[in-house]
């Protein structure tokens, strides 16, 4: 494995006049989890959404594991190991914690036309699936809609990483939470790095972001203006970066 998981290089994305990232060039170490700040309109949206297939960008370069990698779709991001949390979670109120897990993987026997679901092996691996993630108290037969947000947001985490996700983007997980369930979140993610999983986190919360990165980047104005050890700079130091220190990534 690469050092970084990914790596951007002089990345650009217009759309029509706007200029929305300007030679972004960034490093995500492996098996880290990489928080992304900066306040609206800095980039940060169009970069993750360069990263998880859903824009391409107009120039530049994306290495994924230290190899040049085209996303030029949502699937095209999975393939390469890239599964992206967003605010809205992507998951189906009307369908219950297993059924969301096996969302267009369900597991059939029999042969066709004739092929049904094979609830017995769905069942035990949704099981495997929210041990993975340290959760065992989830019932896989309750219906997502009637889940707490922190319980939704354990469901979109678990589906991120069952299939073999090596970096999982998270899209402001705690911008709708409660204080308790913002902690299971957080309980989550850190999970996901103890298992080498790279994270990449984009969150306003900065004693989320001290709480959870290793590595934290600013930026402003579609640069990445400055990259900071969270365990070597304060919320202080930060403000001031978001607020138009012209400080270099270092």
């Amino acid at each position: 494995m690469a050092e970084n998981m990914i790596e951007l290089i002089d990345v650009e994305k217009y759309f029509g006049g706007v200029h929305a990232l300007r030679g972004v060039s960034m490093q995500v170490p492996a098996g880290q989890v990489t928080a992304i700040i900066g306040d609206n309109g800095a980039g940060k949206s169009t970069l993750i959404k360069c990263l998880s297939g859903i824009h391409e960008p107009t120039t530049g370069q994306i290495l994924v594991n230290g190899e040049p990698a085209s996303i030029s779709s949502p699937q095209a991001s999975r393939d390469l190991g890239i599964e992206t949390v967003y605010q809205d979670l992507a998951v189906i109120d009307t369908l219950n914690v297993m059924q969301n897990l096996y969302l267009s993987r369900e597991i059939r026997t029999g042969v066709w036309p004739f092929r049904l679901l094979n609830q017995r092996k769905m069942k035990a691996g949704a099981k495997e699936m929210l041990a993975r993630i340290g959760n065992t108290t989830l019932s896989l037969t309750q219906e997502v809609g009637g889940m707490s947000g922190g319980q939704r947001q354990a469901v979109a985490i678990c589906r991120a990483v069952a299939w073999g996700a090596r970096t999982v983007i998270f899209d402001e997980p705690t911008a709708a939470l409660g204080p308790n369930e913002s902690a299971e979140v957080h309980r989550l993610i850190a999970s996901l790095r103890e298992q080498g999983i790279t994270v990449i986190l984009i969150s306003h919360n900065f004693e989320e972001v001290m709480g959870l990165a290793d590595v934290i980047w600013v930026m402003r104005q579609g640069r990445a203006i400055a990259k900071r050890r969270a365990s070597e700079t304060t919320g202080r130091e930060l403000v001031t970066l978001l607020t138009g220190a012209d400080i270099a990534a270092s």
